[in-house]
C-alpha cells in the first residue's frame, strides 16, 4: 500500500508541476499577481508530494520490502541499516527520485526565502523551476517508475553493490546532487532574466547566494567522493581523471567562474551577458554529468541504467534544457548592455581574467572526456585520455590562474596599477619563493616542476592571508565583510589542496611485497611486520585480515590491519584499507590477494601530505559558508528588493 502512495504521489507531484511552470508563467505576462503567487502555493505542494514519495521508498528500503522491484534489485535483508537507507539512491530509480526531491526543495526554498522578490522575477524563476522538475518527474514515472511491484516477491534480494556499502558512498550523492541541483537555482535566474529582459545588481545580488550554496555542496560532495576512492579502491591516488569525477568538475570550474562574475554585475553593472551565460552553462554541464552517468556510455561504480531508451530521454531533455536556454540568449543576450567602464589592469580585468582561464579549464576537461565518446561513435576507434593528457594540459593552465588569484583583490575598481598591489604581497612572494627553494633543494631535486607546484600552493596561502592581515593591521577586523573572510578561507583552502595533491603526487613511495606471518618489511623508515592473517564474519561479507605491526627504530609505532572482504551475496571482493596519518602524511595499506603456503601480498604507500587534500577541499567549503553567511547576501539588494503587492504591468519586451 505505501508504495502505491509513494507512486501516486508522484503523479500529483508531476501534475502541480505542470500548473506551477504554466500559470506563473502566464501571471507574470499578464500582470496577474493571483497567478503568480500560485507559484510559491505549487512549489511548497510539490516539495511535499515529492518528499512523500521519497519517504514511501525510503520505507520499502528500510522494511526489506521485496514486493518492490527496486529493492529486490538493489537490497538485501542482511544489509546494514545504513546501506538500506542509503541503497535508495545507489541506483538509478532511486537516485533519480532524490534527484527530484532536492530539485523540489529548492524551489521550496526559493518560494520561502524569495519573498523579497519581485513578483514577476520569483514567478518566472519557480515556473522555470518547475518545468525542470516536470522533466525528471516524467522521466522516473514513465521510464524509470521506482515502486514498479515483482510478482511473485523473492524471499530475499540480491544487494548493494559492495563498493557501495561505504559511509563515503552513503553521502556522497546527496552532496554532489545538492551542488547539481542547485545550479537549477542559477539556470531558473538566467532564463527569467532573459524573459524580463533585465539583468542588474539586485539580481546578480539574489543569484550569488544560490550559486554560493551549490558550490559549497559541490566541493563537499567532489572532495568526500575522491576521499572514498582514496581509501576503498586501494590504488593510493585520489584523482585518476575517470570520465565521471571529470562530470563532477566541470560545473564546479563554471560554478567558480559564475561566482566571480556575478560579483562583477553587483559592482560594475558589467559582463551581464557573460554571467547569464555561465548561469546556464553551469546547469548544463550538472545535466551532462547525468546524463553520462545514466546513458550507459560509461562503464563506471556511478554509472546506472544501461538501458538505451533512458539515455536517449536524458540526452533529449538535456538538449531541451541547454538549446532552449542558449536559444533564448541568444535572442535576448543583445538586449542586456553592460553600464560600468573599466581599464583592463582594475579589479573587474583580473576577475576577467579569472572566468577565462576557469572557463579555459572546464573546455580543457570537456574535450578530453568527450573525445573518446564522439571518436567511438564516429568512426569506432577505441582511445583513452587519461591522466597524462589532463596533466599536460589542465595543469599549466592552472599556474596562471593561481598566480593572479592573490593579486586581484588588492587591485581597485574601474582603474588600478599592479605594482602598488604587487609590492603589498612582495612578502608573500618571497615566503612562496623560499618553499619552492626548499622542495627543489631538501625533498626532492629531481621534482622541479613538483617544486614550483608547491611554490604556488604557498603563494595561495600566504597571499589569502596577507589581504587579511592587510585589514586587520589598518583597525578594520570589526568591519570585515564575512564574504571577505569566507574568500580568504576558500582561496587559503585551496593553496592547502595545491601543497596536498603535489606532496601525494611527486614525493609519495609505494612498495609490494609477498609476506607470511612473521615476514618483516622496511620501508620509508618504518619496519613492518605481518603478525598473523585471520577470518572474520562480517554483517554481510567474510573477510580476511592482516595485522601488520609497525615500528620505528625498534619501538612500536601503530598496527595496521588491511582486508579483503567478500560480500556473499554478490561474490564481489573490496578492499578495506588501513590508514595511519597524523595530518602531514598518511602510512597506507591494502591487502591483496594470498595464501597460507605462498603468503599474501602487502602493498604498502607513503603519501606525505595527503590529508591536506581533504582539509583544503573543507576550508573551500567552510569559505563559502562563511560568506553565505554575510548579512549582504540574505538580504538582498537595495533595489527592487521590496515587492509590489499590486497588480503590475507586463514587463515590455525590450
Amino acid at each position: 500500500m505505501i508504495p502505491e502512495l509513494g507512486h501516486f504521489a508522484l503523479v500529483l507531484a508531476l501534475a502541480v508541476a505542470l500548473v506551477q511552470g504554466t500559470l506563473p508563467l502566464l501571471g507574470a505576462s499578464r500582470g496577474d499577481i493571483r497567478l503568480m503567487d500560485l507559484g510559491r502555493t505549487a512549489a511548497l505542494t510539490q516539495a511535499l508530494l515529492v518528499i512523500v514519495a521519497f519517504g514511501a521508498l525510503t520505507q520499502a528500503y528500510v522494511t526489506s520490502d521485496f514486493s518492490v522491484a527496486n529493492v529486490v534489485a538493489n537490497s538485501h535483508s542482511a544489509k546494514p541499516l545504513l546501506y538500506k537507507v542509503s541503497g535508495v539512491w545507489g541506483n538509478h530509480e532511486g537516485s533519480m527520485l532524490l534527484w527530484a526531491l532536492i530539485l523540489a526543495l529548492f524551489g521550496a526554498a526559493v518560494a520561502i526565502f524569495g519573498a523579497g522578490l519581485p513578483d514577476t522575477l520569483r514567478a518566472r524563476v519557480l515556473a522555470i523551476q518547475a518545468l525542470i522538475g516536470l522533466g525528471f518527474l516524467a522521466f522516473l514515472l514513465f521510464t524509470s517508475n521506482p515502486f514498479e511491484r515483482v510478482s511473485p516477491p523473492p524471499l530475499d534480494g540480491n544487494g548493494l553493490n559492495p563498493l557501495l556499502q561505504d559511509p563515503g558512498l552513503a553521502f556522497h550523492p546527496p552532496l554532489l546532487y545538492l551542488g547539481y541541483v542547485g545550479f537549477s537555482v542559477t539556470y531558473a535566474f538566467a532564463i527569467a532574466a532573459l524573459l524580463e529582459g533585465r539583468v542588474d545588481a539586485a539580481w546578480a545580488r539574489w543569484v550569488r547566494p544560490w550559486t554560493l550554496a551549490a558550490w559549497c555542496f559541490l566541493t563537499l560532495g567532489i572532495a568526500l567522493g575522491s576521499w572514498w576512492a582514496y581509501y576503498i579502491l586501494g590504488w593510493g591516488g585520489f584523482w585518476f581523471w575517470d570520465p565521471v569525477e571529470n562530470a563532477s568538475l566541470m560545473p564546479w570550474l563554471a560554478g567558480t567562474a559564475l561566482l566571480h562574475s556575478a560579483i562583477v554585475v553587483e559592482k560594475r553593472d558589467s559582463l551581464k551577458s557573460w554571467t547569464v551565460l555561465l548561469a546556464i552553462l553551469a546547469f548544463s554541464l550538472s545535466l551532462l554529468g547525468t546524463f553520462l552517468v545514466r546513458s550507459g556510455v560509461l562503464t563506471s561504480v556511478h554509472a546506472f541504467a544501461q538501458d538505451p531508451a533512458r539515455g536517449m530521454y536524458i540526452l533529449g531533455f538535456l538538449l531541451f534544457v541547454t538549446g532552449g536556454g542558449l536559444a533564448l540568449f541568444a535572442w535576448r543576450a543583445p538586449k542586456l548592455q553592460g553600464g560600468g567602464l573599466y581599464q583592463p589592469v582594475s579589479r573587474e580585468g583580473a576577475l576577467i581574467l579569472n572566468n577565462l582561464l576557469l572557463c579555459t579549464l572546464a573546455a580543457t576537461v570537456l574535450l578530453g572526456t568527450l573525445y573518446p565518446l564522439f571518436l567511438d561513435l564516429l568512426t569506432g576507434s577505441k582511445v583513452s585520455v587519461g591522466p597524462p593528457f589532463f596533466n599536460a594540459t589542465f595543469v599549466p593552465i592552472c599556474a596562471p590562474l593561481f598566480a593572479a588569484l592573490c593579486v586581484g583583490p588588492f587591485l581597485s575598481w574601474k582603474r588600478a596599477e599592479i605594482w602598488p598591489a604587487l609590492l603589498k604581497l612582495r612578502l608573500a612572494f618571497i615566503v612562496s619563493i623560499m618553499a619552492a627553494i626548499v622542495a627543489a633543494t631538501v625533498i626532492d631535486s629531481r621534482a622541479t616542476l613538483a617544486a614550483i607546484a608547491f611554490g604556488f600552493g604557498v603563494w595561495l596561502i600566504a597571499g589569502s592571508l596577507t589581504g587579511f592581515v592587510e585589514r586587520v593591521r589598518n583597525g578594520r577586523l570589526r568591519t570585515l565583510p564575512r564574504a571577505f573572510l569566507g574568500m580568504t578561507i576558500a582561496h587559503a583552502g585551496m593553496g592547502v589542496i595545491v601543497l596536498g595533491a603535489v606532496g601525494t603526487g611527486a614525493w609519495n613511495s609505494e612498495l609490494m611485497q609477498t609476506m607470511k606471518p612473521g615476514d618483516r618489511a622496511a620501508f620509508h623508515g618504518f619496519d613492518i611486520k605481518l603478525e598473523r592473517m585471520e577470518s572474520l564474519q562480517g554483517p554481510n561479507y567474510i573477510a580476511e585480515r592482516a595485522t601488520l605491526a609497525v615500528s620505528v627504530g625498534g619501538k612500536p609505532y601503530t598496527v595496521l590491519a588491511p582486508e579483503r572482504r567478500l560480500f556473499t551475496v554478490q561474490r564481489r571482493q573490496v578492499a578495506e584499507t588501513a590508514i595511519h596519518t597524523n595530518l602531514l602524511r598518511d602510512l597506507y595499506a591494502t591487502l591483496g590477494e594470498g595464501e597460507a603456503a605462498n603468503g599474501w601480498v602487502i602493498r604498502l604507500y607513503y603519501n606525505p601530505l595527503a590529508p591536506w587534500i581533504w582539509l583544503g577541499a573543507a576550508l573551500c567549503a567552510l569559505g563559502g559558508f562563511v560568506s553565505l553567511s554575510d548579512r549582504r547576501l540574505r538580504i538582498g539588494a537595495p533595489q527592487g528588493g521590496k515587492r509590489a503587492r499590486r497588480p503590475v504591468a507586463a514587463q515590455p519586451a525590450e
